[in-house]
C-alpha cells in the first residue's frame, strides 16, 4: 500500500490515512507556495503530510549545507485513498469507499498493532558528534547568549547507523510506541522513506476558529521507585532554569501568532504544567489565538514554522547559529507531521522522540537536542540529551 500515515494519541483513538489520489513533493526555493496551491486545488478533502525544518529556507533568508543521511524533499503532502478515524472498538471511514482492499489492509495493520512477539535489531548507533566536540559547541553556543546574540538555543546532534536493513517498518513503529506510548506518535511511510515517531509535542492545532500551540522546553527522567520518581517531577516542576527556558519560548509563540491572530486573541491557557509520560516527565505550556480570516495555512505556517520550542529566540539568529554549531542537516527532525481536514481545520506534531529511515540508502537516524541558555551546564545538557534517547535506541535491542 503505497503512503501510510498513522497519527496514534496512544488513548485509543487514533486516524490511520493510506493510499494516494494526488500527491506534491517539494524542495528549494517556493515550497510553500507550491503547497497552498496543492491545498487550494484538494480542499475539500483529508489531506496529510509533513513540513521538514529546513523549510526555515523557504521562509526566512537562511540556508541547509550540513550533511544530510536521509534524503527526504522538504515537504510531501497528499491526498489519501482512505481516511479512517479509529475510537476503540469503532472504526468511522472518513474518506474512501468501504471496499475489499480497504478492509484487507486495516486487518493487516490492527494485527500488528497487536502482535507484541516484536522483531529484535542488532544496530549500533555511533554520534556523528562526540561529547567532547558537543561540549565545546554548548560553550560557542553560550557566548554567543553572552554578547547578546540569542537569549536562548535548541541544539542538536545526530545518532546514526549505517547498513540498516528494517525488514517489518510496521513492527519496528509498534514496538517503540510500545515503549513511549506518546500522544502524537506517528508512523509515517511514503515509499523508501519512514518515520517512527514517538513524540509528546504538539507544534500547533486549528479546531474551529481556535489555534493552539503546546511547546515542550523541561525535561526530567522517569524512574520506577515511585519516591524518586515524584522527586524528580517536583524538581523540574520547581527548577528556575527550566521554566525560564519555557517562558522565554511561550513569547516567541506568542510573538509569532500576533503576525497572524485577530488583535486581543493572544493568550496563554497553561504556563509551565508537568505532563508525565511513559519515559520522561515533561513541562509543557499552551498558548492560543483566534485567527484572522483571511489567515491560510500557509500563512500560519509562515508565522510559526519553524516551532520556537526547536529553534530559540530570537528565533533567526538561532536558526543561523544552529546551523552553524550542528554537524547535520534536520530534515524531518524537528520538523511537523499531520493532517489537514476539508473544513480547514488541522493538527500538527513536533517530530522529536524519532527514528528516521532511508531504506533506499540503509541510513537510519535518531537525532536529539535540548534548549542552551546562559545557566546551561554542558555536562548536564548532554545527559539530558541521554536520557530522552537511550530508551528508543535500547527499544530496538531489546526482546
Amino acid at each position: 500500500m503505497k503512503n501510510i500515515c498513522y497519527l496514534n494519541s496512544n488513548d485509543g483513538t487514533g486516524i490511520l490515512a493510506f493510499g494516494v489520489q494526488t500527491e506534491i513533493k517539494a524542495s528549494g526555493i517556493n515550497c510553500i507556495e507550491k503547497l497552498q496551491s496543492f491545498l487550494d486545488q484538494n480542499k475539500d478533502a483529508y489531506l496529510f503530510g509533513y513540513l521538514s525544518y529546513d523549510l526555515k529556507n523557504d521562509i526566512e533568508n537562511l540556508n541547509s549545507s550540513n550533511f544530510d543521511g536521509l534524503d527526504f524533499p522538504d515537504l510531501h503532502f497528499w491526498k489519501p485513498k482512505y481516511v479512517i478515524r479509529l475510537q476503540k472498538e469503532n472504526y468511522i471511514f472518513l474518506q474512501g469507499e468501504k471496499n475489499p482492499e480497504i478492509f484487507d489492509f486495516l486487518n493487516y495493520f490492527l494485527e500488528e498493532e497487536t502482535d507484541a512477539n516484536f522483531h529484535k535489531f542488532d544496530i549500533h548507533f555511533q554520534p556523528r558528534t562526540p561529547k567532547e566536540k558537543y561540549i565545546q559547541n554548548v560553550n560557542k553556543l553560550k557566548e554567543s547568549i553572552q554578547r547578546g546574540d540569542i537569549y536562548e538555543v535548541n541544539y542538536c546532534q545526530e545518532y546514526y547507523a549505517e547498513n540498516v536493513e528494517i525488514k517489518y517498518p510496521l513492527d519496528t513503529y509498534f514496538k517503540l510506541n510500545n515503549i513511549s506510548k506518546a500522544p502524537f506518535s506517528v508512523y509515517l511511510e511514503m515509499e523508501d522513506h519512514f518515520v517512527f515517531c514517538g513524540s509528546p509535542e504538539r507544534y500547533i492545532q486549528k479546531k474551529n476558529n481556535k489555534l493552539i500551540s503546546q511547546p515542550i522546553k523541561g525535561t526530567a527522567a522517569r524512574s520506577e521507585d515511585i519516591k524518586i520518581d515524584e522527586n524528580n517531577k517536583l524538581a523540574l516542576e520547581n527548577s528556575p532554569k527550566e521554566r525560564s527556558e519555557n517562558v522565554m519560548i511561550v513569547d516567541l509563540v506568542r510573538n509569532d501568532f500576533s503576525k497572524i491572530a485577530k488583535k486581543g486573541t493572544v493568550a496563554v491557557e497553561e504556563l509551565c504544567k508537568i505532563y508525565s509520560f511513559s519515559t520522561v516527565h515533561q513541562m509543557i505550556s499552551t498558548i492560543a489565538c483566534e485567527p484572522k480570516e483571511t489567515s491560510n495555512f500557509t500563512d500560519i505556517i509562515r508565522a510559526t514554522f519553524p516551532m520556537g520550542s526547536m529553534t530559540g529566540a530570537p528565533k533567526v539568529s538561532a536558526m543561523e547559529l544552529i546551523e552553524k554549531q550542528e554537524d547535520f542537516k534536520r530534515g524531518l527532525y524537528s520538523g511537523s507531521i499531520g493532517y489537514i481536514a476539508p473544513n480547514g481545520d488541522f493538527d500538527f506534531n513536533v517530530v522529536i522522540r524519532s527514528l528516521i529511515y532511508n531504506r533506499k540508502t540503509n541510513y537510519l537516524s535518531c537525532a536529539v537536542g535540548g534548549a542552551i541558555t546562559i545557566k546551561s551546564d554542558p555536562e548536564a545538557e548532554f545527559e539530558e540529551c541521554q536520557i530522552k534517547v537511550k530508551k528508543i535506541m535500547d527499544g530496538l535491542q531489546n526482546e
